[in-house]
């Protein structure tokens, strides 16, 4: 059987009560017996209480011992004959007269001389007596013979037993009162548990945004909740990432399905003008085989595009040499001035920079950032591209002053097949992937690449590099 936290802490309480009172009680009673028994002992041993009752039976029971000494009633004084029978007896109760009850004397009583009692010992009693506590010497003024002093013990057993069932009576009342209060204390304990529970469960059900209660550093219950709260935390995280991933999948399947189709379609368009006669018209079959080969280079661009991006993302190996990141961007910029004439384009570059990566893809990268400063802005603007060092980082930014990028589009820019200015046409603005190819590449190399406002308007893209360790 499975008990709950509450049951168990219940019964481990109520055990240890139940113990402690056992062996409480046990103690109380055993010291409390020794106590009384213990005063009975020192009467009967005694040096005064010997000779009042030595005295008592040399007078031949004149007078009781209760006359000349404090010894409780029905107490008994004996002188034994040799052969151990009871040859003088006499009793508290009425002086000058036989005892009323009187002890059963033991087969083993063998005193020792010099007057000194044996240890007392407790005996059966007769005549309404239940128990008796007796002590024997040898008595030298009776030529040795054996004197019995016995001292009736029924109170100590009354007293005895009163105490008994007065320890039961209050174990029981102490008990109860405890099961009662612990099953109050446990309860009102844990009701924070309870809480959790039923907030775990709110979680369970699907909000992740809820927390648990208490959630504080001052109470074990509240370190719990602290870590819970923390771990659930991480889990919205985790699920959020997981949510964003799994959109960012669907959107870029839904983008590379929509990117591919175009072509596709004008491919198949091509071929049908094809097979239904335009091998009659020249022109007609020239531009049909021109427009077929232009889809399927740009098919085939685009399908590079996206394994490189996936291969990326998977951690490929890539070639590992030195690399010199002045010679890219000063590559790249003599490109972009070839490509665009009209562009104010300006190069900050004094040094030579060494970074440990790809050569073809970090000229990939930083091309796919010039070509996007010129689509994205007019013929004219100017465009700085600079490269520095810091705290063994290489710095490589490229600033243009064009329209620039609204906060949303920040935050997206780097999306595959994300384009800024949805209106450009895929011919003029390509598919949306060249930036992603550079975040990419740049992730690739142990770096990252941001985006932000360039003073004055436009976009500044840069990206940074791990320099290339001193051998």
């Amino acid at each position: 059987m499975t008990l709950s936290l509450r049951g168990r802490l219940l019964i481990g309480v109520m055990s240890l009560v139940i113990v402690g009172l056992l062996v409480s009680d046990f103690a109380t009673y055993l010291l409390f017996q020794n106590s009384l028994m213990g005063r009975i002992d020192n009467q009967l041993t005694s040096r005064t209480d010997v000779e009042a009752a030595t005295s008592v039976i040399s007078r031949d029971c004149r007078e009781g011992p209760g006359s000349t000494a404090g010894f409780p009633v029905n107490t008994v004084v004996e002188l034994l004959a040799p052969d151990g029978s009871v040859q003088l007896a006499c009793g508290v109760t009425v002086f000058g007269a036989a005892p009323n009850s009187a002890p059963v004397l033991p087969r083993n009583l063998h005193p020792t001389g010099n007057d000194q009692p044996i240890a007392p010992a407790t005996v059966a009693g007769t005549g309404g007596v239940h128990q008796y506590r007796l002590t024997a010497w040898s008595e030298n003024s009776f030529n040795n013979q054996t004197v019995v002093l016995a001292i009736p013990i029924d109170d100590v057993s009354v007293t005895l037993g009163q105490l008994l069932r007065l320890e039961l009576f209050i174990s029981i009342a102490v008990i109860g009162a405890t099961a009662v209060l612990a099953w109050l204390i446990i309860r009102i304990g844990l009701r924070p548990l309870r809480r959790m529970e039923r907030a775990a469960g709110v979680i369970a059900a699907g909000d992740l945004s809820r927390r648990v209660e208490p959630a504080t550093p001052k109470t074990e219950i509240g370190r719990l909740g602290l870590a819970l709260n923390a771990m659930l935390s991480q889990i919205e995280a985790a699920f959020g990432q997981s949510k964003a991933s799994e959109q960012r999948l669907r959107r870029f399947i839904a983008d590379a399905s929509h990117e591919l189709r175009t072509p596709l379609t004008s491919i198949r368009g091509y071929s049908e003008m094809l097979r239904r006669g335009a091998a009659e018209s020249p022109a007609d079959a020239d531009l049909a085989r021109r427009r077929i080969e232009e889809e399927s280079v740009r098919m085939s661009t685009l399908v590079d595009d996206m394994l490189l991006i996936a291969r990326l993302d998977q951690g490929r190996p890539l070639e590992t040499k030195a690399v010199n990141l002045q010679a890219i961007a000063r590559d790249a910029v003599d490109d972009a001035r070839a490509v665009g004439p009209q562009a104010d384009i300006t190069l900050n570059a004094a040094q030579p920079i060494v970074v440990t990566g790809d050569d073809t893809r970090l000229r990939q990268g930083v091309g796919n950032l010039m070509r996007n400063a010129l689509v994205h802005t007019p013929p004219s603007t100017a465009i700085e591209v600079a490269v520095t060092t810091e705290d063994s980082v290489a710095r490589m930014s490229v600033s243009d002053h064009g329209p620039g990028l609204r906060s949303d589009q920040l935050e997206r820019i780097f999306e595959p097949f994300y384009r800024a200015d949805p209106s450009r046409s895929r011919d003029s603005g390509g598919a949306g992937l060249g930036l992603s190819i550079v975040n990419a590449v740049v992730v690739a190399h142990g770096g990252h690449v941001t985006v932000k406002e360039t003073s004055g308007g436009g976009a500044t893209f840069e990206v940074e590099l791990p320099l290339a360790s001193k051998s």
